[in-house]
């Protein structure tokens, strides 16, 4: 007997929450921001409509279905099952914060701040949820399968992102490393930097975009559902010993971008989640590539 789908809630802590943890009671916060000229009535209200917004996407599911929340912070921790559906309620960055522990599973995004966020990846209202739980695992449902990127360690450690996979220093020092593309007998340049961007067309409107425009780039930023990444070395420092005849460039189907790391240890994030990263140290090498994973967006 199969299992009836698994309806997973995706929420992350909202300011006010953030506040009490920090000052302990309500008062003591409000005290803190009207000493500098602001309001908890504001932070209040949109903690009380994103509240309001769990509840009512939580009554839609199916009363044939099991359901279960899950905390931004613990994403890392949660079993994702084939089953589930995952309802992402909050805003578009969560969205990516989610997928890339996901292998397929249909993703709903409700805005819980119309307004406030673009709805790029957030698209509905909370009204919508039951239809688009329906539509979700209905045959032939409409779903986007958007691009993502893959980083692959030598050692086998995996990492996914919707957005954009960062390589660099762990802090404020320069990297060192090899940058080459994958496969073939190309030994690389060494380069020194702070670090190298690959990001796909989802990422195409934030930190990729500010790569692109700075470099004045003539390259087409790829769409969303494109099978297509771009990358680019972020403040290559040229020297005897490194270069920066590679600092940008794209990455088709099959194609894929290697970095060996030679200094003593390099990150790599996706999507901004630094808690999460990979961990990689002298002589380590890691591909850069699309993912065989995609996220599909139920429109």
């Amino acid at each position: 007997m199969s299992l009836a789908p698994r309806a997973v809630l995706v929420h992350r802590r909202t300011e006010y929450e953030e506040l009490l943890a920090r000052h302990g009671t309500h008062g003591q916060a409000a005290f803190f921001l009207s000493s500098r000229g602001r309001s908890i009535d504001e932070v209040a209200r949109r903690h009380d409509d994103t509240r309001q917004a769990l509840r009512d996407v939580a009554s839609a599911v199916p009363l044939t279905w099991r359901s279960s929340t899950v905390e931004r912070a613990d994403l890392d921790r949660f079993l994702f099952a084939p089953e589930d559906v995952v309802v992402v309620v909050g805003q578009d960055g969560l969205v990516a914060n989610t997928a890339k522990y996901l292998s397929g599973q249909p993703v709903v995004g409700i805005d819980t701040d119309p307004g406030r966020n673009p709805g790029v990846l957030v698209r509905h209202r909370c009204g919508d949820a039951a239809s688009l739980l329906r539509a979700a695992t209905a045959a032939g449902g409409r779903a986007e399968e958007l691009t993502m990127v893959e980083a692959v360690a030598d050692d086998t450690q995996r990492l996914l992102a919707l957005n954009e996979i960062y390589l660099g220093p762990p802090g404020h020092q320069t990297a060192r490393y090899r940058l080459g593309s994958d496969g073939g007998t190309d030994p690389g340049e060494a380069q020194a930097s702070s670090g190298v961007l690959v990001g796909t067309g989802t990422g195409a409107t934030g930190w990729l975009r500010s790569l692109w425009l700075e470099r004045g780039s003539t390259v087409p930023m790829p769409a969303p559902r494109d099978p297509r990444l771009l990358w680019f070395v972020r403040e290559a420092w040229p020297s005897p010993a490194t270069g920066t005849s590679r600092v940008a460039g794209e990455l088709g189907p099959g194609q894929g971008l290697r970095l060996t790391v030679e200094s003593d240890r390099m990150v790599v994030f996706g999507d901004g989640m630094e808690t999460d990263a990979l961990e990689l140290t002298w002589g380590q090498s890691v591909r850069l590539g699309i993912a065989a994973t995609s996220l599909r967006l139920v429109t």
